[in-house]
């Protein structure tokens, strides 16, 4: 019998945050790199694009698989899997010579990204229980969070000195000391071996990839675009046979009965939109400063850190606030009513404002962003069986990047219509809200930008309160389920003292 392989905690720990830093990391970095890929390669457009599509397309499509493959065939199998592959796509991109080998190395990143993400939430909910747990997810919010905000820091500074090679080149060395780390975890699975649901699989990837593919078109092509909703429409047709295949599936990639969990379902609501709530500030805030306020790159950027740097601190005060005896109900709605209040506080910008006139709204979001950054994904893990810890993981990762891409770009392609209706024009409008607001009419323009800022703000403010309220609601203790029917209280599971952990 072959010798079982003893983990080690703080290790497992430090592999996984490792993953959680970098990835985030590469994700906002290579937005950095990409003007210097696209002259260096002599490309641009649609192909350009794809360095980013590609890596989030695989991503986003293949999480929900990856954890329920670890499920099956080892949570650290699936993570060493992924680091390899993450490395192997880093690897090549960092030696690619034309624009399709390098799109090719991103989406292979992306497969292996996919695998450390599932993989590595699910290690960390079967290694550590109780206030272990609570502790790891609140690190690894801090992990991903400060991963954020360093990427495009880090990588500007690496393509200044370096070229753009040596960013990729250094998150293949990081993803070399991904795959180290996997020697020292224990293995985990699921006890009941299940078969492989290979149609519920490739169901599943087709449906997401082309709903992503379409709404990854939509900023360009606009909603009602055929290029945009004929894949969706695909997709969501796709989407539908998948719940038929798994339904009558006798080993599904997805339990549906976690979808009728009310609290699961609560907590991942919960962490979709902590992640989705300052999406639209963060990608597109900086492109406003320097478009409408003038601001440079340098100084845009800086300003950013006023919403990342409570990130760095708030999940580690989310968890020991838990852990002392605080409900996670009401932390997780502060969450979200803060990132609420942040964006309509925001609604303040016009072109004449000044860095610190943003401090208060930035950290506003920032807290809100800290607070519940690692927090949902913990109590979401504490609803289900351990043998479906995998699975959940994926899930939640899934419902995470496809519902904060449908949002990102909701909110792009917002301030764009809104342009359009008020210019009567399409080229014009998709100029300023890319930030060039050059000529003339620049003060016109800028005003009329600061106006389709504001209305999205407000909009994001007031669906984020409404999911804050309805999250309060199915979080209600008097409408839990009887212990009997459940794994485990998740207000009791996280208060307890135990810092137990199982292999």
């Amino acid at each position: 019998m072959a010798r079982r392989r003893q983990g080690r905690p703080a290790v497992t720990l430090a592999a996984v945050l490792l993953g959680f830093l970098t990835l985030p990391m590469l994700m906002s970095g290579t937005t950095v790199a990409l003007p210097r890929i696209g002259a260096d390669l002599h490309v641009s457009g649609p192909a350009l694009q794809w360095v980013l599509v590609g890596y989030f397309l695989a991503a986003s499509s293949l999480m929900l698989v990856a954890g329920s493959l670890g499920d099956l065939f080892g949570r650290r199998r699936i993570f060493a899997i992924g680091a390899v592959l993450y490395t192997a796509g880093a690897g090549i991109s960092a030696l690619a010579g034309d624009i399709i080998l390098l799109n090719a190395a991103r989406t292979l990143s992306g497969i292996g990204a996919a695998g450390v993400m599932a993989g590595g939430g699910a290690i960390l909910g079967a290694t550590f229980t109780g206030t272990a747990r609570t502790r790891a997810f609140a690190a690894m919010g801090t992990t991903a969070g400060l991963g954020l905000a360093a990427g495009p820091t880090l990588s500007g500074a690496l393509v200044d000195s370096l070229g753009w090679r040596t960013t990729f080149a250094v998150f293949a060395a990081a993803g070399i000391l991904l795959w180290a780390g996997t020697w020292f975890m224990t293995e985990s699975r699921a006890a009941d071996r299940r078969g492989i649901d290979l149609p519920g699989i490739l169901t599943l990837i087709g449906a997401l990839a082309l709903i992503m593919f379409g709404i990854n078109q939509a900023a360009a092509a606009g909603w009602g675009d055929l290029r945009v909703l004929g894949p969706i429409a695909a997709g969501a047709l796709l989407l539908v046979a998948f719940t038929l295949i798994e339904h009558r599936s006798r080993h599904p990639v997805l339990d549906l009965s976690v979808l009728r969990d009310r609290r699961f379902m609560a907590w991942s609501l919960a962490s979709l939109f902590v992640a989705a709530g300052p999406a639209g500030v963060e990608i597109y805030l900086p492109i406003y400063l320097q478009g409408a306020t003038g601001a440079s790159a340098r100084s845009a950027g800086l300003t950013m850190l006023m919403l990342t740097a409570p990130v760095l601190l708030l999940p580690q005060v989310a968890g020991k606030l838990i852990n002392r005896g605080i409900s996670p109900r009401i932390i997780i709605t502060l969450s979200l009513l803060l990132i609420a209040a942040g964006n309509a506080w925001l609604t303040v910008l016009n072109p004449s404002i000044i860095a610190l006139g943003l401090l208060g709204p930035l950290a506003t979001i920032g807290i809100g962003l800290g607070l519940g950054a690692g927090l949902a994904d913990a109590q979401a893990l504490n609803q289900v069986q351990p043998d479906q810890i995998g699975m959940a993981t994926g899930l939640l990762n899934t419902i995470r990047a496809g519902g904060s891409t449908l949002i990102m770009t909701g909110f792009g392609t917002g301030l764009i219509t809104l342009l359009q209706s008020w210019l009567g024009a399409t080229q014009p409008a998709a100029q300023i809200a890319a930030g060039d607001l050059t000529g003339p009419d620049r003060a016109l323009h800028a005003a009329l930008f600061t106006d389709a800022w504001q209305l999205a703000l407000s909009s994001v403010a007031v669906i984020c309160a409404v999911i804050a309220l309805a999250i309060w609601i199915l979080l209600n203790p008097a409408r839990r389920r009887p212990m009997a029917d459940h794994h485990s209280s998740p207000d009791l599971e996280t208060r307890s003292p135990s810092l137990s952990r199982q292999s």
